[in-house]
């Protein structure tokens, strides 16, 4: 930028802006205001032609008045005038007044745009920048319409300098932000991408901004710069501080590039390139070294530069979630975050563990840091963090730690902030729910929690307790027993009134039985609490008494005559009114047998998704991890809760509860499925998916040529399936150990997977999300199992889902296959995948002493029940890693069995509907020659082949 001369001070301009400063009214201000403009209005109009000092000088004025509030309608031509001088400082001041007070509908835009033009098409980059930073600061679409065409070819033009690159990209970065459709680079894509070789840093920087923003719009375009990003993220974190003196930060070399760097490899899915995704390992894990090293400066600058670099990567290493052994060093270093003096770095460390805990490599890793966690909730004094710290626990839970967490958010719940309580109510109930092992505990939860946090217990909390205590048996006498008891508190909360009067009008002759809770002490328990609750609450508790009078005829007389009462009969609120005088003629003039009919217990709800998971999906993301984020998800930590909200649509799902299912059953739903008799269990491979919504008018299911079963009929699609893709295998093969993931990517189409298997049952979400901004039009998914149509249309960037639940009827070896057929731009695409259900999705862990299982390796000796292989390692000899591996199996991994230290051995029991075969693994590592020997015995041969194929994939 030229130096400004010292005649430039413009003395009037700093007079008039003292004059303001000193005016001692809004009064005097506005008279001194209208005094200049009149003074600078005659001016413009004189005779006498005004030079360039002097327009700049009553320009600055009319500026300066401007943004002190007062409206401007004229100067704008002396500003417009001033574009045409060849001095900086006038030209300036034309291009800045033009910024803040031309509108796009302003008719000197044309004069403005030729005189924009002018500066572009001239060799001075002073005026190219100033015209550049015009055009950004505008950005409106008329500017977009004149000059999206033009800025590309000056920011790849080899004479351009890098000043004026510089400014071009971020200008062309404004302009595509505002009218997006205008600006196509075409022809200047692959000349953009390469501007991040080139060799000044402060263009690179500029330049990979706006191909961020443009990738994220038109992946397959720009997919070149994936290498290119990772060959200048490699030289500039293997540089050392002194490499890059201009653009070192505090001992940190182009920190703000290297964040940017990183970010744009989040747009895309790892490197297919070897030694391209090599080099990019070797980046990360060169970030995670320097993490460790001492810090070379204590100034806060040097920590928030190098921990900025590091929570980049460590979001690339969860967006690719392929590398274990980067996952759990990120996880680890995340921990060693969770306890620093900075509150921020706390933050940041609980935000990301929350999505590492829905990584299969990474989640035993997070599990361990549990105690700082829990500490964290109750200690931090900052309540994001608390929130945080909450949503981590979230996320981290499972069956081996659900108890200890709930108990704890039970306890966080007495003096948690109220901010956050409805929140942390929704995450205990959708735990306790989740991973209950007896549903005696999770009764035991829900009331604990509406008597801790009864105001912030929503409607579908104390819905959902009702739902499950109904569609099962076991634990109708038991949920009875304990509202019983909850009910004799002094101070009840309303919504303990409200699951009490329903369960005990349903259950209470299951407890009638001991004199203590007889039906008059029951009546009288809950009449206690009636004038204390809202209208509501009271016409439950009266459905409840004509229930009662079903139930135990001897408070026939009592409460008839509380319903005859003139609180009741007479009640200003017509609802109680109506009710009490309904249900009073109802009891004296219908016969026992009518009132038996209309009155009976209820019928079991029909499971659908969890309410309650589904407000909290709608109330907030981070605890709740979606799949976008399989990307922000990936923040959601999805759940697959079952049960849901009575509807008119209840199918056959209702009326599989004909059977009282065991404690141990899922509270997911997952056994609400009803058997299909049709099911030939001699087949080679079966595997069901019923749908609550599949009622008596689905169509009847048969068995294809696969052997799944099909409520398709036979394609008359014009286009066939495509065959499966050669990579689906490979694909495939990433689930064995793991649930939850990104099955399929590609430019157009993200397919993400979450899933969960209790016994011989599973639920799996299906993902599919449109990467572009174009719709997908005729979106179909097929399957060769019974399955629910999805969405026709996908919007550009939404996300659809479809819902899978699953029953394993018999051993099998092949996976179903999953056809996804749609219209992009006109063009048909058709790919075929496996779907990643495998026979080890049904195991059983097996915990097993020494002595037991070797003396069951024994009895599993005949050839035929013995699988074994010895391979090459495919990954690196990682302990934790490999035990991660071996536990999303879904094996008990048993220590101390074998006599050698360094084997693994596992045991776990496969779960079919007609049979029950147990397994045994062995896996003994030679970390010598790099090779294994995996021996696997199991009662049935094609199972112990199976899984010996799959498993040597793996290691």
């Amino acid at each position: 930028m030229p130096a400004v001369s010292k005649g430039d001070g413009m003395r009037g301009l700093a007079v008039f802006i003292s004059d303001i400063r000193n005016c001692k009214s809004k009064e005097a201000e506005i008279k001194r205001i209208n005094k200049e403009l009149a003074n600078i209005r005659s001016k413009f109009k004189g005779d006498k032609a005004l030079d360039g000092y002097s327009k700049k000088k009553y320009v600055c004025k009319l500026l300066f008045i401007f943004l002190l509030g007062h409206d401007i309608d004229f100067g704008h031509m002396e500003a417009v005038n001033l574009l045409s001088s060849n001095k900086y400082t006038e030209k300036q001041i034309g291009y800045l007044f033009i910024s803040v007070l031309v509108n796009s509908n302003s008719e000197l835009i044309r004069l403005i745009n030729n005189a924009i033009k002018n500066d572009l098409s001239s060799r001075n980059p002073t005026f190219m920048c100033l015209a550049l930073h015009c055009i950004a600061n505008v950005g409106s679409r008329e500017m977009a319409e004149a000059f999206a065409g033009e800025i590309p070819r000056i920011l790849v033009a080899g004479d351009t300098m890098d000043s004026v690159k510089q400014s071009a990209a971020l200008c062309l970065l404004r302009l595509y932000k505002t009218s997006p459709d205008l600006v196509l680079m075409g022809e200047w894509t692959s000349r953009v991408v390469h501007l991040l070789n080139d060799q000044h840093m402060g263009v690179v920087t500029a330049a990979i901004s706006l191909i961020t923003c443009l990738s994220q719009k038109n992946p397959d375009e720009f997919k070149t710069c994936v290498s290119l990003a990772v060959s200048r993220l490699s030289r500039i974190v293997s540089s050392a501080s002194t490499d890059l003196q201009d653009y070192t930060y505090y001992f940190v070399p182009a920190p703000w590039l290297s964040c940017k760097l990183l970010r744009l490899l989040q747009c895309y899915p790892p490197p297919e390139d070897g030694a391209v995704k090599g080099r990019l390992v070797e980046c990360l894990e060169t970030i995670l070294n320097k993490a460790q090293e001492p810090p070379k400066s204590k100034k806060v600058q040097h920590s928030n530069a190098k921990n900025a670099i590091l929570f980049e990567a460590i979001s690339l290493i969860i967006h690719y979630d392929s590398e274990p052994n980067l996952l759990v060093r990120a996880c680890n270093q995340l921990g060693q975050f969770l306890q620093h003096r900075e509150t921020n770095l706390r933050y940041l460390a609980l935000e990301s563990m929350c999505t590492l805990a829905s990584s299969e490599f990474s989640h035993e890793a997070v599990k361990t840091h549990i105690e700082t966690v829990i500490n964290a909730l109750k200690t931090e004094r900052d309540v994001s963090v608390r929130q945080r710290a909450a949503d981590l626990l979230y996320a981290m839970c499972d069956r081996s730690n659900a108890k200890q967490i709930v108990a704890e958010m039970l306890s966080y719940l007495e003096t948690a902030d109220y901010s956050i309580r409805e929140e942390m109510v929704l995450k205990v109930a959708i735990l306790a729910e989740k991973y209950a092992v007896d549903y005696s505990w999770y009764v035991d939860t829900i009331l604990n929690l509406i008597r801790i946090a009864g105001d912030y217990v929503s409607e579908e909390v104390w819905y959902r307790v009702i739902q499950i205590v109904i569609n099962r048996d076991d634990v109708q006498g038991y949920a009875a027993k304990t509202v019983f008891e909850a009910l004799q508190a002094p101070a009840c909360h309303e919504n303990m009134v409200k699951v009490g009067g329903y369960i005990l009008g349903e259950f209470g002759n299951l407890i009638a039985g001991d004199p203590r809770s007889s039906p008059l002490v029951q009546f009288n328990l809950l009449h206690s609490k009636f004038h204390l609750c809202s209208v509501p609450t009271r016409a439950l508790l009266l459905s409840a008494y004509i229930k009662f009078i079903n139930l135990f005829p001897e408070t026939k007389a009592t409460i008839q005559e509380v319903l005859r009462s003139d609180s009741q009969i007479r009640n200003s609120d017509v609802e109680l009114q109506q009710r009490a005088v309904e249900y009073l003629k109802l009891s004296s003039i219908a016969s026992t047998d009518v009132l038996a009919t209309v009155l009976e217990e209820m019928p079991p709800f029909p499971e659908r998704e969890s309410s309650i998971l589904a407000k909290l999906k709608k109330k907030k993301g981070p605890g709740a991890v979606p799949v976008t984020e399989l990307e922000d998800g990936k923040r959601e930590g999805g759940e697959l809760n079952g049960g849901g909200d009575r509807g008119p649509d209840s199918s056959a799902m209702a009326t599989s509860n004909a059977s009282t299912p065991s404690p141990s059953a899922d509270l997911l739903g997952l056994r609400s499925a009803a058997p299909v008799s049709a099911a030939p269990t001699s087949a080679g491979s079966l595997l069901v998916d019923v749908f609550s919504e599949s009622g008596s008018g689905a169509p009847s299911a048969g068995v294809n040529d696969d052997g799944f079963l099909s409520s398709a009929p036979p394609s008359t699609a014009s286009e066939d399936p495509a065959p499966p893709l050669p990579e689906a295998d490979e694909l495939l093969n990433k689930f064995v150990c793991k649930n939850n993931g990104v099955l399929f990517e590609n430019q157009l189409l993200q397919i993400g997977i979450k899933s969960e298997y209790r016994q011989n049952l599973g639920r799996m979400y299906l993902f599919y999300g449109n990467k572009t901004s174009v719709q997908f039009a005729s979106f179909s998914t097929t399957l060769n199992v019974q399955t629910k149509p999805v969405e026709p249309l996908v919007e550009g960037g939404a996300q659809v889902q479809q819902v899978l639940n699953i029953e394993c009827i018999t051993d099998f070896s092949e996976a179903p296959l999953l056809n996804i057929k749609f219209r992009y731009g006109g063009a048909l695409q058709n790919l075929t995948l496996k779907l990643p259900v495998t026979i080890n999705k049904f195991f059983q862990p097996t915990e097993m002493a020494s002595h037991d299982f070797f003396q069951r390796w024994k009895q599993l000796s005949q050839p035929q029940q013995e699988a074994q292989k010895i391979f090459k390692a495919n990954h690196g000899m990682d302990t934790e890693v490999l035990k991660a591996k071996l536990l999303g199996l879904g094996t008990a991994l048993l220590e101390n069995v074998d006599p050698n230290p360094e084997n693994y051995v596992c045991a776990g029991v496969i779960q079919t509907k007609s049979q029950q075969v147990g397994c045994l693994l062995r896996l003994e590592p030679n970390a010598q020659a790099q090779m294994y020997r995996l021996t696997l015995r199991s009662s049935k041969d094609t199972v112990s082949k199976r899984l010996c194929d799959l498993l040597a994939e793996q290691f």
